[in-house]
């Protein structure tokens, strides 16, 4: 059991510790990276973790972090509005327009169906996503789901919820080898799929 001279340096790497990745070697040299910095860059390190916490706001349209009430996606005026790209989370965003391959507007779900893990319907953005749609304007959906039995499940459960909608549903090129998470996938193989979009199927 690791022993701490300090209670205040104890807690700070119990703190760290809490992030995804970080074990407590990781954290303990973190907190003495941080203890050697200027105070003024320690204080602007936490402001930024508070800001992102306080200030950050989700796009009342895609559900997207912004800044402001609607994102800056949402907002350019040279996005192609009829065609919405479903994703799971923050990160597949991110990843997409990295590809530099699509120009249309998103829909995050904030995750995928996974009753094992307690994550229902209802917990996810998908009657946002269906008034959005019946709300008129939008032609395709395409779905950018992980290709996981979660991510399938998630697809044919949107898909079922826009059967009358009226509207192109697709799904990303299987470039994306079956039972990969997104996120993994490299820059090329994704814009790829995206580009090769195919019609969804039940």
């Amino acid at each position: 059991m690791q022993s701490y001279p300090s209670f205040l340096l104890e807690n700070a790497v119990n703190q760290l510790a809490k992030l995804p990745g970080i074990g407590k070697k990781t954290a303990l040299r973190l907190a003495l990276h941080l203890l050697k910095q200027d105070a003024k860059d320690v204080s602007d390190f936490a402001q930024a973790i508070l800001l992102l916490k306080n200030e950050v706001k989700y796009c009342k349209v895609c559900k997207n972090i912004a800044d402001t009430d609607v994102c800056q996606i949402c907002s350019d005026a040279s996005r192609q509005t009829d065609v919405v790209c479903v994703v799971e989370t923050i990160k597949e965003v991110m990843l997409i327009e990295n590809t530099g391959q699509f120009r249309g507007l998103y829909h995050v779900l904030g995750g995928v169906i996974s009753p094992i893990d307690g994550v229902h319907p209802s917990d996810l953005e998908i009657e946002s996503l269906v008034e959005r749609v019946k709300a008129g304007g939008v032609k395709e959906v395409v779905l950018a789901l992980s290709t996981t039995m979660e991510g399938d499940t998630t697809a044919y459960y949107i898909a079922r919820k826009l059967a009358d909608a009226h509207i192109t549903l697709t799904t990303i090129a299987r470039g994306v080898s079956v039972g990969d998470e997104l996120q993994y996938a490299d820059e090329l193989t994704l814009g790829k799929s995206i580009i090769n979009r195919i019609p969804y199927s039940k």
